[in-house]
């Protein structure tokens, strides 16, 4: 679909339509830039412990840095995540791709502890901008490229490549510090010529939303349901609050937890702890995403409710195996849940709001993502790890089942 500059270009004879990539293709291309920019989002994970090693710093400070990205996606959702609607969904894209460009750029040449939170609120804004302007961009440009197929694999890959490129880039990051050198540059030095080819590529995808000629006055972030909708969506967002802050643990946390209470200080297992994680999360709604909704929402509350009971048992006896196994449990719920939270609010908006409104559930999932973390920093200051950990499971565990439960009702 062009947008009504272009419509009035072809009108004139001397000027050339810019070249566009077919629907299906940029399809493709937004997934693949979606994938790479949440890769680099949390490449940092595990390379947290040399920050930690070389500057001096307790272990309360790395949920502040990682903090910093929650709070930048936060803001970004709330400023600026819904004005793809009006916008234009690849204008927003490009933007998120450029703003991650800069934060690689800030992690080669400034990376103490300012610099590390200005890297990663910047970071962070770029995440916040892209999330529900992809998804929606995604379910468009597939629509248009094979109208009679349904939502279910745009959807499909919207929510995989999310939690997939959430699940490579610890993997990315704990491989190059424990195989290759300067662990603290190279990894950015990669990202950022992937994020500068994603941009290039990114510019080439055809616009899905039609540029208003008058453009709307502008507001933060609202959310327009109808009443009887509400009840459906507070649900929603409460399972998608408690399932980001599992993923916040683990993306914060883990190595903090391999080496201090599990006593393993491999760089790789600390990247593949939350790489098998979040891949759980997106393997589990491959495989079960042909069950009803019904059959989903009973499974992730299963898995998420073994899991985190196997992640408060793996602390407490010390058990690097039932740590993981229960962190691959607790992931695959988490992503099962997610998935049905996703769908149950674009269901409730119209067209024109579902960015809207997508931006509200990953607005309210990232608060999930900064919050919890927060309150675990400042509980260290005070308290052990251990109890700490325990205590953020069973809070976690008193969210999603009532959460669960509502969503299984109006399912």
């Amino acid at each position: 679909m062009t947008s009504t500059l272009d419509s009035r270009r072809i009108s004139r004879p001397t000027d050339r339509r810019p070249f566009r990539l077919r629907h299906g293709a940029g399809f493709w291309v937004i997934a693949a830039a979606f994938l790479a920019v949440m890769a680099f989002s949390t490449v940092p994970t595990p390379l947290y412990a040399f920050y930690q090693a070389r500057d001096g710093f307790p272990t309360w400070v790395v949920t502040v840095i990682f903090a910093a990205y929650a709070v930048g996606v936060i803001a970004s959702l709330f400023l600026i995540g819904h004005l793809s609607d009006w916008a234009g969904r690849r204008r927003m894209v490009l933007i998120a791709v450029l703003l991650e460009i800069v934060s690689a750029a800030l992690f080669l040449v400034w990376n103490d502890v300012a610099g590390l939170i200005v890297a990663r609120t910047i970071s962070g804004i770029g995440v916040g901008a892209l999330t529900a302007s992809a998804t929606a961009h995604l379910s468009e440009l597939r629509a248009v490229a094979r109208p009679q197929e349904g939502p279910r694999l745009a959807g499909t890959v919207s929510t995989v490549v999310n939690t997939g490129g959430l699940a490579l880039g610890p993997l990315i990051g704990g491989a190059f510090a424990q195989f290759l050198p300067a662990p603290l540059l190279l990894p950015y030095a990669v990202f950022l010529v992937v994020l500068a080819v994603a941009a290039v590529a990114v510019a080439l995808v055809p616009e899905t939303v039609e540029r208003a000629e008058e453009r709307p006055a502008y507001r933060p972030q609202r959310i327009s349901l109808p009443a009887s909708a509400r009840g459906a969506f507070s649900a929603a967002a409460v399972a998608a609050f408690a399932g980001f802050a599992v993923f916040g643990l683990f993306t914060s946390l883990a190595p903090s937890v391999l080496a201090g209470t599990l006593h393993q200080t491999s760089h790789l297992l600390a990247g593949f702890v939350p790489f098998a994680v979040f891949a759980a999360s997106a393997l589990s709604q491959v495989v079960f995403g042909r069950l009803s909704t019904r059959s989903q929402l009973v499974l992730a509350l299963v898995l998420m409710l073994v899991g985190l009971a196997g992640l408060a048992t793996g602390v407490l006896i010390a058990s690097l195996a039932v740590f993981l196994v229960s962190g691959v449990l607790a992931g695959a719920g988490v992503g099962l849940q997610f998935r049905s939270a996703i769908a149950v609010a674009a269901s409730l908006a119209a067209p024109e709001r579902r960015g809207e409104v997508l931006a509200a559930i990953f607005l309210i999932a990232y608060i999930g993502l900064a919050l919890p973390v927060l309150l675990v920093g400042v509980a260290l200051i005070l308290w052990p790890l251990v109890p700490v950990l325990v205590v953020f499971v069973a809070a976690v565990a008193v969210l999603s089942i009532p959460a669960g439960l509502r969503m299984l009702r109006r399912a």
